[in-house]
């Protein structure tokens, strides 16, 4: 690849090796600094006049401040004459907030697209937005890459008899989802609907956030003695996760894995997952970082890597070539 230049923010290094290793193309040489008062700043130390300019920052536990780091670094090589800037964001920052969920709420996903676009940015490659809608936020054009081909070969590899088992979809705005997977993969699907009713006690969990609001969960499908893939594109708080793998496994579920491609897992959502006897293992991909410390929570976490995806979109996007080919087909 000629004329191109290579910067990884400092959000997720062990995804960005991943990707220049693919790729065969070491880092371009960026100096990031931060102030006694928190400010960030950014050194390019390579010419970008005339090239093909990628920069590497997925969303993290310090989304705010890797988001700045994101924009200051793309600005610095807009100064700096790149003929063209490709922000690569696995994890896009804030894109669940997609729409104003009360009155005076903030549309915060398109704020965000605006910052992009006044930084400088002319392409943006990310995977699973969580809603579609998103791709319309930005001025610029987007490659919203999907990690379900991914997933459904690791499926395929790892659980010989993947065919007799069933997508699961925790809640009716995932069903697109494990539809379209199980469509993939020819296997069942079922739909766990969820029906919240007011009582007069606290709600049963301090996770629901809900006092005086009860779940009643009611499962549409077969899953008895069968294994269960729960899929989503995000997996957070466990608190819904885990209520769907107790329902399964009182339906009489063989065993129940739960599959997202963001596995943000915050504050104590590991050490939740090892606790609870209903899950048998949580099957994620790379996009977001994961400290040591979080994998050693548990020892049911599994993780795909999607480098290859990744890697394979930026050649393609610098060649000028198709990338509908990552669509249906794993890297």
């Amino acid at each position: 690849m000629r004329k191109v230049k290579i910067f990884t923010g400092s959000s997720h290094p062990e995804l960005s090796a991943l990707i220049l290793e693919r790729l065969n193309i070491p880092a371009a040489p960026a100096t990031m600094k931060r102030f006694s008062n928190a400010e960030t700043s950014v050194e390019i130390g390579v010419s970008v006049r005339n090239e093909d300019v990628y920069v590497i920052q997925s969303g993290s536990m310090q989304i705010n401040d890797h988001l700045m780091e994101l924009l200051i670094m793309i600005n610095a090589c807009k100064i700096a004459s790149a003929r063209r800037i490709t922000a690569v964001l696995p994890y896009f920052p804030y894109n669940k907030q997609s729409k104003k969920k009360k009155a005076r709420g903030a549309i915060t996903a398109k704020l965000v697209a605006n910052m992009l676009a006044t930084a400088g940015v002319d392409h943006i490659i990310t995977m699973d937005l969580h809603s579609s809608q998103v791709q319309g936020f930005f001025k610029t054009t987007i490659d919203n890459l999907v990690a379900e081909p991914s997933i459904a070969k690791y499926l395929r590899e790892r659980f010989p008899n993947f065919a007799e088992a069933v997508v699961i979809s925790k809640n009716a705005g995932g069903a697109k989802r494990v539809t379209s997977l199980a469509d993939k993969l020819q296997m069942d699907f079922a739909l766990i609907h969820r029906e919240r009713y007011h009582i007069n006690q606290p709600a049963r969990s301090k996770d629901d956030g809900l006092d005086g609001v009860e779940n009643r969960l009611t499962l549409v499908g077969d899953v008895k003695g069968r294994d269960c893939f729960v899929l989503d594109d995000i997996i957070d708080g466990t608190h819904s996760f885990l209520d769907a793998a107790e329902h399964l496994k009182r339906c009489k579920a063989s065993k129940v894995y739960i599959i997202a491609t963001h596995g943000i897992l915050s504050g104590n959502a590991m050490q939740e997952i090892e606790e609870c006897d209903a899950v048998d293992e949580v099957i994620v991909t790379n996009s977001y970082p994961f400290p040591d410390w979080k994998r050693a929570a548990s020892k049911k976490l599994r993780i795909i890597d999607i480098s290859g995806v990744l890697a394979e979109a930026i050649r393609r996007n610098h060649n000028g070539e198709s990338i509908s080919y990552l669509f249906h087909t794993a890297i």
